[in-house]
């Protein structure tokens, strides 16, 4: 995200927040006090090893339970005090999809246009304009007992549609997904936020999820909420990224050693590996370096931290559940 989206996201109107939200159960403490500020019609993310606290985050903003103390606002009202109002205004999706797979997926749209009080009329028309932005027309009047996992996941994003919610959470919802199927997901939250401007609260256990949908992320270790900031802040918070810089022989590596300070030499493969924090501004200066001396290099590589490696070092552990981001490198 660049400054200037950073600067625009900081001056909208807050969708949700908490202060000190605590909740334990008996001694076992599950949220130790957490603040939250998340702007409207952006995508939050929060990661955690499983049993950080990331469904009861959801559960306490969704009004499912209450917290035993600190205060939380979803849409500017207050999810202790005025639960129904929250509920007016948001949509919650869980882990698995709260289909009625006896039914067709038409009527499980209409079912839930009645739980929102929708007229006949309106319900139809509802349920009509869903199938036809999930792609689901063709297969509305088939029982859902049919559908492939993906299909049910767009069905189930479909009947939290149905009310017009302006803040959706999303508790893993690409969870046992193919990659492709995971993907059209992806595609669909993202129109849901671009078009529609709506809120999205997601937990994942995927970590290119996170890297690929989110605007801020924030990083949940024993009840706790150890990091927040956009996917690059995060990930230049973490040592090991460098800039690989490749010579054609030993004369131009000889020449760039001493150019660069703290630098790791490579004789076999005739490289150079620049500390960097992947920073424009860093790999400006590592060129113009190159620039004013002449030194020629063959290949600039960027490496930097993936949120696997954020992950990893915030939390100390590798949860069983959780898949990393796929390493990324970016070639000059």
């Amino acid at each position: 995200m660049n400054t200037a989206t950073t600067a625009a996201t900081s001056t909208r109107a807050t969708a949700i927040s908490a202060v000190g939200l605590r909740k334990s159960y008996g001694d076992k403490v599950v949220l130790d006090g957490i603040d939250l500020r998340i702007p409207e019609g952006t995508v939050f993310a929060l990661l955690g090893p499983n049993g950080a606290g990331k469904t009861t985050t959801v559960e306490i903003l969704s009004t499912l339970i209450t917290a035993d103390s600190g205060e939380a606002r979803v849409g500017g009202r207050d999810v202790a005090a005025d639960a129904d109002s929250v509920r007016r205004q948001i949509g919650v999706t869980g882990q698995f999809a709260a289909v009625d797979a006896l039914l067709t997926a038409e009527e499980n749209l209409l079912l839930m246009a009645d739980l929102h009080h929708l007229s006949r009329g309106e319900g139809r028309r509802r349920a009509a304009e869903l199938l036809e932005r999930f792609e689901l027309t063709e297969a509305a009047r088939k029982n859902v007992g049919t559908f492939s996992g993906g299909m049910r996941r767009k069905l189930d994003l479909a009947m939290t549609l149905v009310g017009k919610p302006r803040i959706i959470f999303l508790d893993e919802p690409t969870t046992g997904l193919d990659p492709r199927s995971r993907r059209v997901m992806w595609e669909l939250i993202r129109n849901l936020v671009a078009d529609e401007g709506v809120t999205i609260f997601l937990t994942t256990q995927y970590l290119e999820e996170a890297d690929q949908l989110a605007d801020r992320i924030a990083v949940l270790d024993h009840g706790t909420l150890v990091a927040e900031g956009t996917a690059q802040e995060l990930k230049r918070m973490i040592p090991g990224g460098h800039v690989s810089l490749r010579f054609a022989d030993e004369a131009h590596l000889a020449a760039a050693v001493p150019l660069f300070g703290i630098a790791t030499r490579d004789d076999d493969e005739l490289s150079l590996q620049i500390p960097s924090d992947g920073s424009l501004a860093n790999l400006r200066a590592i060129l113009d370096v190159l620039d004013t001396t002449g030194v020629q290099a063959e290949s600039l590589t960027v490496h930097t931290p993936d949120l696997d490696d954020v992950f990893l070092t915030l939390t100390g552990r590798q949860d069983a559940g959780t898949v990393p981001a796929a390493r990324k490198e970016s070639n000059r």
